[in-house]
Order: structure tokens, then sequence, then C-alpha cells
């Protein structure tokens, strides 16, 4: 279960007492805002897409959405999305639980701009009923960072 490999992962870093699980779904933006009573902006969602021969994980603030034309400039390819049922195989993780830990090998994330705007945010942890919060910096640390990116719109602090 990914959710274990996430926990192992903590525990190594000291860090597993954080891990957050829920009596609820928390597999969308808005079922994690309400179990964590939070906003749902400082839900990091992980988007799966498929960039040539890999899988990336763009990490956004629950309030983006990725930009069709940011994406394909940053990236040089149109956005992409892993069907459902390939997410799993090529991340690691099933939907409703993809985060930025423990993920198969070679998986490059990046993290959106949306996200700099907050102190700490808000990622799943390997399932649909878990979550940690995070600063920004131990996103960067605890995640398979590669670099950040601006591919989103529609979020509240855009220019």
């Amino acid at each position: 279960m990914s959710i274990e490999k996430v926990k192992a992962y903590f525990r190594g870093q000291g860090m597993e007492d954080r891990v957050l699980e829920f009596s609820t779904s928390s597999a969308t933006v808005d079922l994690a805002a309400q179990a964590l009573g939070c906003e749902p902006c400082r839900i990091a969602k992980s988007l799966s897409f498929q960039l040539e021969d890999r899988a990336i994980l763009v990490v956004t603030a629950g309030d983006a959405r990725v930009d069709n034309g940011k994406y394909k400039a940053r990236f040089g390819a149109k956005a992409k999305m892993l069907a459902p049922d390939q997410v799993e195989a090529l991340i690691g993780h099933q939907v409703g639980g993809v985060c930025p830990f423990a993920l198969n090998s070679g998986v490059e994330v990046y993290l959106d701009a949306s996200l700099r705007r907050f102190d700490t945010v808000f990622p799943a942890c390997g399932s649909g009923n878990s979550a940690i919060e995070l600063t920004i910096p131990e996103l960067e640390r605890h995640s398979a960072f590669t670099a950040w990116v601006d591919v989103c719109k529609d979020w509240a602090d855009e220019d």
C-alpha cells in the first residue's frame, strides 16, 4: 500500500507522526479541505502527466488550474494527463492519494508557483484519506523536487 511507503519514508526522516489519516475521504481538493478544516487553496494537489516517454508530477495549489499554453511553453509539449488506470503503475500511488513522496524511480516533481504564497500546504500521503502539513522548504526537500514552474492559472494571487 502506498501510504505505507510514504509513512516509511517519513519515519526515516523522523516525521511519521506528522502524517494524518482521516476516517473520511480526502481524495479531492474539496474533501481534503473539509477533512483538514482549511481553505481548498492550501491543498497541494499532485497532477500526473505523460511527458515524452516519462511520467511527471506537477504539484499545484488547490485553487489553481493548469494553463495549457504555459505548460506547453515550459515543457515543450501539450499537457497530457495520465489515464487513471496508468497512474499507479507509472507514479506509484493510486488516484486520490497521488503525492510527491515515495515515488517510482525516475518520476520528476515540479512545484508550481501557485504554492509559493503559503507558509504551509497539505499534500496527500499515498492514500485517499491522508495528508501531511509541510512548509514550502519541507515540500522541496521531501518531494522528488526537480524545479519550480509557473504553469497554472485562476489562482488568487496570480498577476
